[in-house]
């Protein structure tokens, strides 16, 4: 793998243990695609860290038990500002 590579990953990988950031956040963040931090967080940094690799699998094990709250949270947050707007 190359050194930038491996840096990019534990660069993904101590921004999502940080924050408890989403794949999409850190996608953003960073920009560069969902695909490849999903793929980074968990191949590459199994060769790299394996026990790195854990505890980000439990933050994002986290975050997708969180996603339908999160969904209908914005949800409602957006028929209640197109209702202050009536």
């Amino acid at each position: 793998m190359k050194d930038y590579i491996e840096e990019r990953v534990l660069e993904l990988a101590r921004y999502i243990l940080e924050t408890n950031a989403t794949v999409r956040a850190t996608a953003k963040k960073f920009r560069v695609s969902k695909s490849t931090v999903h793929k980074d967080v968990t191949e590459r940094l199994l060769e790299i860290s394996p026990s790195m690799a854990q505890e980000v699998k439990r933050v994002l094990e986290n975050n997708k038990a969180e996603r339908h709250i999160r969904g209908g949270l914005a949800t409602q947050k957006k028929y209640k500002s197109l209702k202050e707007l009536d």
